[in-house]
């Protein structure tokens, strides 16, 4: 490999030109398609195949009219009055309120927009404002009173309808706009308005902010790394490229394929990750290569040759990682992946081809705007004494100590992850200064948590006769309400729902527990539930399904938890055996896993800490978003292994030329510890900068990718791989003969390209083999 890469250098160091429009044309034709044909992204985290997705289905055969829990744009407004008054005595406000909100634009019928009071007072989904609590025996009331439109003590109301569009996705921010100036305009009179549900989600992609931070961060490190102003713009430059084209194919992709909002912002958070670090590498090697020869061509042509072949393998690993993500057979995680690992494969090219013929065009000037001076330490044998040869040499003195330590350390870290409870971010889990939020601590106080988590039990009668349905729903709704954990249970015709006479095929239960969406007790009533559907379904004659928005995203959780085993199984495998071709070893590759596992574990437990168990302050208590392990082991997977890549591929290089063990390590160190360093610290700020977005799910990614970065470069591959290495000694590169056979030779430390300062024999001229 190493040959051709060596010759696609050269290549297009020369005809930088050529390159250079080929590019360009490729992003000019990218972006047009990409213009014209686009279609807007959805946020249907929906998994074809889980019971909850079946209910739905049963539903809408029943109930033509139904809408899928996650395409309702639904809204609640919720109004309180001051302490101690009734909101009767706001009702002129209240009318005013749902005029307003009636007027906006993709608002439903105005019929469809009722006034909570009015509601509460013709007797429609409940009692009389301020009426008493119902009776605990009364399922049917307690079902009924959680889902009033009025409180009980006559406080609070709600507001609730539905946008007229198809999904989610449809609503326009002036719509929100609309219904924000509407509230606004109420709470001039003393009431307190806030607003939720899935309409008024901020669909709008982060802006540029995130971004801008982690560039800006980068390029003071690559300033700091080359001391040259243009060289440090020159990885900035080609991952902007690549992330620019990769978000136009990914883009344009919409047009055949649903694409889920997150996925051009993890394709962006990636993609400028790897796209920098990549040409970074490329570039680094090409100034040490300019130490021994005058020749910028062959120099550039054996950057890419050596640190290009790390760049492909290293790519390799993160594309596996990304693309087995559709393994799992989860569409939103599968587009998430497929994006990303697109993203990744043109940031390869990129460092491939575009940056040695920017190289070709700058020629001497690649280097300009020098800021500071290399003058490195050198020893008496003219190698280079750098940090990275110092911090080699002291684990060397102690590596058992090391290793030990960085293994309870991370440990340690890991502990929080026996408490971690995943589920999806809901309005209960926003912000507290949000309206959101607040909405949500309205609806708690005055209808209880269980308002926001209504399970939709589907009843299908149609296999009974008709004089037998009526009693038969019943008998469910019986069964429903003696569960532990629900405050009520109700057929939907007693909340203005369809019929549930014997004529109807089926009806549809409202099932109100006593816990909020995020409590894992609400997960533990679906269980319960599931659990004797077999049993209530014998007994009554009747198929049973249960849906809604908490029992689908409950769904979603339990199958990413159930994929994790495949998905791990997948990814390790493949990956170690191409790491077993690149470093022509067994240990390596397991080390390798080993630490990757460490970082993983580490990375999870501070995760859990930071974001589910508020520690430090620094966030508000809140489950861990489901997808993040699952995404986190894969991303984290591919990162670790391209620093695996990048800084034992120099070991294995000197190794190769003549090397000790010990001499191997150091020298790897000496060659990619500060290039290393330099990625890790770029990485960590292009993922830090998503912490400071307001969405929980970036926000969580943001930091849980930083973490991983700093555990897994700095603890786990520079100190305690380099300690294991020291440990194993000549056994690191140990093959078996049969097994050496078979493996493809691909030179990823370019062995075949032979250089004048790498060997001890100098008859020859250096020649490329």
């Amino acid at each position: 490999m190493a040959t051709y890469l060596y010759r696609l250098g050269k290549t297009a160091y020369r005809r930088w030109p050529a390159f250079l429009a080929g590019w360009i044309v490729l992003f000019v034709a990218v972006g047009a398609f990409a213009a014209a044909f686009s279609k807007p992204t959805t946020d249907a985290f929906t998994i074809p195949g889980i019971p909850s997705e079946e209910a739905a289905d049963l539903q809408s055969e029943l109930f033509p009219g139904s809408v899928d829990a996650f395409d309702q744009a639904s809204v609640n407004v919720v109004v309180a009055a001051p302490e101690g008054e009734q909101l009767s005595d706001y009702a002129d406000d209240v009318s005013a309120l749902v005029a307003d909100l009636a007027e906006g634009p993709q608002m439903p019928p105005a019929e469809q927009v009722v006034d909570p009071l009015a509601a509460a007072s013709g007797g429609e989904q409940g009692g009389q404002p301020g009426a008493d609590a119902p009776a605990a025996d009364d399922p049917a009331a307690g079902a009924a009173a959680a889902m009033a439109p009025v409180s009980s003590d006559g406080r609070i109301g709600v507001i609730q309808f539905a946008f007229d569009v198809d999904t989610v996705s449809d609503v326009e921010p002036e719509t929100q706009e609309a219904v924000l100036d509407a509230m606004s305009k109420a709470r001039d009179s003393g009431l307190t308005v806030e607003a939720n549900g899935q309409g008024m989600q901020e669909f709008a992609p982060p802006g540029g902010t995130a971004e801008l931070i982690g560039i800006g961060l980068a390029l003071v490190v690559l300033i700091l790394t080359f001391g040259s102003l243009v060289a440090a713009g020159l990885p900035i430059v080609a991952a902007i490229w690549g992330v620019g084209l990769g978000l136009a194919g990914i883009t344009g992709l919409s047009a055949f394929v649903d694409l889920g909002s997150s996925a051009p912002i993890l394709a962006t958070m990636i993609g400028l990750a790897v796209g920098i670090d990549y040409s970074l590498f490329i570039l680094a090697r090409y100034r040490n290569e300019l130490e021994h020869t005058d020749d910028r061509e062959e120099a550039t042509g054996v950057a890419v040759g050596t640190a290009g072949s790390a760049v492909v393998f290293a790519g390799l690993t993160v594309l596996i990682a990304l693309s087995a993500l559709a393994v799992v057979r989860i569409p939103f995680l599968t587009t998430m992946g497929l994006a990303a690992a697109a993203t990744v494969l043109i940031a390869v090219l990129v460092a491939l081809t575009l940056l040695p013929a920017i190289l070709g065009m700058l020629k001497t000037k690649a280097f300009g705007g020098t800021i500071r001076k290399y003058a490195p330490t050198r020893e008496a044998d003219g190698a280079v004494v750098n940090n990275g040869v110092r911090w080699a040499r002291l684990v060397g003195r102690a590596p058992v100590a090391a290793a030990l330590v960085v293994i309870l350390g991370l440990g340690a870290l890991a502990i929080p992850l026996k408490d971690l409870f995943l589920a999806f971010p809901t309005d209960s889990t926003a912000p507290s200064d949000t309206t959101a939020r607040k909405a949500s601590d309205l609806l708690t106080d005055g209808f209880g948590p269980g308002r926001e988590a209504p399970f939709q039990l589907v009843v299908d009668g149609r296999d009974l006769p008709e004089p037998e349905r009526t009693a038969a729903y019943q008998e469910v709704v019986d069964w429903a309400a003696e569960q532990d954990g629900v405050a009520g249970a109700v057929d939907a015709s007693a909340l203005g729902g369809a019929p549930a006479d014997g004529s109807a095929p089926g009806t549809q239960i409202i099932l109100v527990p006593q816990y909020g969406p995020d409590d894992p007790q609400t997960q533990d009533l679906l269980e319960a539930l599931r659990g004797g559907e077999d049993d209530i379904e014998a007994a009554t004659g009747t198929d049973i399904g249960i849906t809604g928005l908490t029992a689908i995203t409950t769904d979603v959780s339990d199958r990413l938890t159930g994929a994790l085993p495949i998905y791990l199984l997948v990814v390790v495998g493949l990956a170690f055996l191409l790491l077993m071709v690149v470093f022509r070893s067994i240990l390596v590759p397991l080390t390798a896993t080993f630490g990757f596992l460490l970082s993983v574990l580490a990375t999870l437990g501070a995760t859990v800490a930071v974001f589910q168990e508020g520690a430090f302050g620094l966030m508000e208590g809140q489950p861990i978003v489901s997808f993040i392990p699952i995404f986190l082991i894969g991303v984290v997977f591919g990162l670790a292994m391209d620093y695996q890549v990048f800084l034992v591929t120099r070991m294995r290089e000197a190794h190769v030329h003549g090397a000790s063990p010990r001499e191997a390590v150091v020298d790897g160190f000496r060659s990619s510890a500060r290039v290393v360093a330099a990625a890790a610290v770029i990485m960590t700020a292009v993922f830090s900068g998503f912490i400071l977005e307001d969405d929980a799910i970036i926000k969580s990614m943001g930091f849980a990718l930083a973490a991983a970065v700093v555990f897994d470069a700095f603890i786990v591959r520079m100190t305690l791989i380099p300690a294991l290495m020291y440990l194993l000694g000549d056994k690191a590169w140990w093959l078996p003969a049969w097994l050496d056979k078979i493996l493809p030779d691909v030179d990823v430390e370019g062995e075949k390209l032979e250089r004048p300062h790498l060997r001890k024999d100098d008859e020859r001229d250096p020649v490329l083999v």
